[in-house]
């Protein structure tokens, strides 16, 4: 999309440098005649459709006695919307008068749970999505739109009918329709992009939800919400709209900054398997019986230069979809983004925000290219980068050419990952904290300090709580083909339960609950281990890649998954020899194998993050994977994905398990 730009860019100085040369020519032709020179304007012009996303908060309430559920504002309180984040369309028409009119529809998804904040209640409302359409009425102060907004509204909220423990039995949904009332200013940033800031109140009627069955009164729900919402549009013009209206006026365009850059993704993956042998089943088993899910993800990646070498990120991510059984049952899962999912619609999270500081030492440089979450540039190979924020430790560690990615290579958790380094991340995988890295032309050594999870599978990070890391990567060349391998040292301080002693009580006293006693008996602990990674290209489409990982396996797994050692390796191969050059077929496999304290906490009916069958007849996890990523277009990507998974959750008695998958993978 940006070459694109360029392209036009290209065009329109030419044009320019055409127009100021006929200038010259009649000025030299006219020189002895007195001339006074023209006064020349600009303005842009807003007409034209749109469309775009946007990110901001939103407060309000549902009623009196709707015991509404808390989503998460991060930076802000929580609230019955949490952070918002969500789509727009629309289309401007600007009068001569330089009044503009127009309409945009939009809709807006709401945060997870604030799981700290969750009180007990008999039953609990919250919101599905919620959007507008409306009419605006703004003046036009050159790149400056301020504007007035109204018009209808609708949204569709649920009740959560909970048991004695809090646990949800129940939903009934009711979709509202109300008006929406608003204000807010756009104005021009470059290219074809517009921002906005705009303020709407929200009231979107009252709907009886009748409980009697349950049996509860009935609720009435209310919702009324006021917003605040900081947008990108894209206008779909052929370059920004600067057109004369007169000989008198200027036509020039907008320029297009380095300074920052826009840049999205969206991966829908759907998963199926059939039935299997299964004599047995615990409460975080793989299901039996057939079944297929599927996840959706939209992320944005905005960067922004702040001076030499400074520069900010963020990435607002919308995710909805299950994994396979819940995502449960299989230590190696086979769906790289069902951790972000758990709901029906989507829910809205900030998942990266980091800001990085480069500092040069010298000497060569190397070129940036554009790309999502990174700006384009120089700088000096070697260098010095610090990042400060929230990120993936993927991010910056464990890196592969060939095995990183869910959303464009293989699936597999155990496949793209040191699967035994418990990376330290909340149940998106994300995590806060500092990154230090010195680069070299064949060498680089990074180290990190971050939060842990305050508890196994917690969505809260710790901030009493640490892990950290230190990786070497060195880069060398076999037989004039580039290998690189990275070797990973980490550890980790959180509140998890130690299996041995949680076995020991139990022996003593065999009327004890196995996973209470576990939950009871949690606090700081350490867990400690390494990885090694290596990739190698073979020949110009061909490359492989191996890992190995293992850590301590004594204490409770806390963020990732239920892996105590692993290794890991495969082939990838570009399309070139069939005429395919951006398609990509590769295969690889996995064994992953437990602790001797991990193997008999779960015998004895614990369960683990992922995994618990009530019983264990152990045996390695043994996972197969082959894809083909078939390109449709420049952006898009279609993958068809196979992985046979023999002891699922490393029992014999279980499987194997034949999965089946789809991947639609768009990037912009």
């Amino acid at each position: 999309m940006i070459r694109k730009f360029q392209h036009r860019r290209i065009v329109m100085r030419l044009l320019a440098g055409a127009a100021l040369c006929a200038l010259s020519l009649d000025v030299a032709m006219a020189a002895d005649k007195p001339v006074k020179a023209p006064r020349m304007a600009t303005y842009f012009d807003w007409t034209g459709v749109y469309a775009g996303g946007h990110t901001g908060y939103g407060f309000g309430d549902f009623g009196p006695g709707t015991n509404p559920l808390p989503l998460q504002g991060v930076f802000f309180p929580h609230s019955i919307t949490g952070l918002i984040g969500g789509y727009q369309a629309g289309y401007n028409l600007q009068l001569p008068n330089n009044f503009v009119i127009g309409a945009e529809a939009d809709v807006s998804f709401a945060s997870p749970l604030d799981r700290p904040k969750l009180t007990p209640a008999p039953f609990n409302t919250t919101f599905d999505y919620f959007g507008t359409v409306r009419g605006r009425a703004g003046y036009a102060i050159g790149t400056l739109l301020p504007y007035v907004t109204g018009g209808l509204a609708f949204g569709s909220t649920h009740i959560d009918l909970n048991d004695g423990n809090d646990n949800i039995v129940a939903m009934k949904f009711r979709t509202h329709f109300g008006w929406v009332a608003g204000a807010g200013v756009e104005f021009a940033v470059g290219g074809p992009w517009s921002g906005k800031i705009e303020y709407n109140y929200i009231d979107l009627g009252a709907r009886t939800y009748g409980l009697a069955d349950v049996p509860l009164p009935n609720a009435n729900v209310d919702p009324r919400v006021q917003t605040i919402k900081l947008g990108l549009n894209y206008h779909l013009w052929d370059t920004p709209v600067w057109s004369a209206k007169d000989s008198r006026l200027n036509r020039v365009s907008l320029p297009e900054s380095q300074d920052w850059n826009i840049h999205g993704q969206t991966t829908l993956i759907t998963q199926g398997y059939p039935s299997f042998r299964s004599p047995y089943q615990g409460p975080q088993s793989l299901l039996p019986i057939s079944q297929g899910r599927e996840t959706w993800t939209v992320d944005a990646f905005l960067g922004w230069r702040l001076w030499d070498g400074g520069e900010f990120y963020f990435n607002p991510e919308l995710a909805q979809g299950f994994g396979l059984a819940g995502t449960f049952g299989v230590a190696g899962f086979p769906n790289g983004e069902a951790q972000k999912g758990g709901a029906e619609y989507s829910r809205f999270r900030a998942q990266r925000y980091y800001f990085k500081q480069t500092f040069g030492l010298g000497g060569e440089q190397e070129d940036v290219a554009d790309g999502p979450m990174q700006l384009a540039g120089k700088r000096d190979i070697d260098r010095v980068t610090v990042t400060v924020g929230r990120f993936a430790i993927g991010d910056f560690f464990d890196g592969n050419s060939y095995a990183k990615d869910p959303r464009a290579d293989f699936m597999n958790w155990a496949m793209w990952s040191s699967a035994a380094y418990d990376f330290p991340a909340d149940l998106p995988g994300m995590t806060r904290g500092a990154v230090v890295e010195l680069n070299r032309k064949d060498w680089a050594l990074r180290a990190s300090l971050f939060q842990v999870p305050s508890a196994p599978n917690s969505d809260v990070l710790n901030s009493k709580t640490g892990g950290a890391l230190v990786e070497l990567e060195q880069r060398y060349l076999i037989m004039n083909q580039p290998g690189k391998l990275r070797l990973g040292l980490f550890g980790n301080q959180g509140n998890s339960a130690n299996y041995r002693d949680v076995l020991a009580a139990i022996a003593a006293n065999p009327a004890l609950d196995i996973n209470d006693t576990a939950i009871a008996s949690r606090r700081t602990r350490s867990k400690y281990g390494f990885y090694a990674n290596a990739e190698q290209q073979i020949a110009t489409d061909v490359g492989v890649f191996a890992r190995a990982s293992w850590n301590d396996g004594q204490n409770e797994i806390l963020s990732f998954t239920d892996i105590d050692r692993s290794v890991s390796g495969g082939v990838s191969i570009k399309g070139n020899s069939w005429g395919r050059p951006t398609d990509t077929f590769a295969f690889g496999g996995a064994v992953n194998g437990l602790s001797g304290a991990h193997r008999d906490f779960l015998a004895a009916g614990g369960n683990g993050l992922l995994i618990g069958d009530g019983r264990l007849n152990y045996g390695t996890e043994r996972i197969f994977e082959t894809y083909y990523a078939f390109a449709l277009s420049k952006a898009f990507t279609f993958t068809t994905d196979y992985q046979l998974i023999v002891n699922p959750a490393y029992n014999m008695d279980r499987g194997p398990v034949s999965i089946f998958s789809g991947r639609l993978h768009g990037e912009f």
